[in-house]
C-alpha cells in the first residue's frame, strides 16, 4: 500500500513540474511583426523552425547557449515555431519540454505561408531554418536562410551588440 501512495506521490509531483514547464504562446503576425518594430536597444534574435525539420532541429542547441551566453545583455533570443496550431499541445509543447528549452517559443498560427512570408522578410524564400537578427535603436537588420553552427551565430550577434 505503501508502494502505490508512493508512485502516486510521484506522478502528482511530475505532474507538477510538467505544469511550470514553459508556455508557448500561439500568436499570429502582426503580433509578431508589432514585437519586432519596437523601438528598443535589445538585440532581437528570431529563429523561425519547425519540429520536423532536422536543420532546425540540430541548430536549437546554438540558439539555447546564445540565450544563456546573453542573458544579461539587451539580446533576447524568440525561437518562432512554424508547425500547424492544431499540433500544439501533440508535438510542439512535448518538443519544447523534451529539449528543454529555456528560449521564449510561440507558434506562428498562420496557416498558408504564402501569404505571411515575404512579410517577414520579402528575400525570404520560405526555406528553413530562418532567422532573423534585428535592433531598431541601432538600425540593424539581419536575415539569415540557413543552419547556423554555434561559432557562425555567436560571431553574427557580436557584430550586432557592438
Amino acid at each position: 500500500m505503501n508502494y502505490l501512495k508512493m508512485l502516486a506521490l510521484g506522478g502528482c509531483l511530475l505532474g507538477a513540474g510538467a505544469a511550470h514547464a514553459q508556455q508557448v504562446a500561439v500568436i499570429k503576425l502582426p503580433d509578431l511583426q508589432k514585437r519586432l518594430a519596437r523601438p528598443s536597444d535589445t538585440t532581437y534574435v528570431v529563429n523561425f523552425w519547425a519540429t520536423w525539420c532536422a536543420p532546425c532541429i540540430k541548430e536549437l542547441p546554438s540558439f539555447e547557449q546564445l540565450n544563456t551566453t546573453y542573458a544579461k545583455q539587451k539580446v533576447k533570443v524568440l525561437l518562432v515555431s512554424i508547425d500547424n496550431a492544431a499540433l500544439l499541445d501533440k508535438k510542439v509543447k512535448p518538443f519544447v519540454a523534451k529539449r528543454g528549452l529555456k528560449s521564449e517559443v510561440v507558434l506562428l498560427n498562420e496557416p498558408d505561408p504564402n501569404s505571411w512570408i515575404t512579410k517577414v522578410d520579402r528575400k525570404w524564400s520560405g526555406a528553413i531554418p530562418f532567422t532573423l537578427m534585428v535592433n531598431n535603436q541601432k538600425k540593424k537588420y539581419l536575415a539569415f536562410e540557413k543552419e547556423f553552427t554555434q561559432a557562425e551565430l555567436t560571431t553574427q550577434v557580436q557584430a550586432l551588440v557592438r
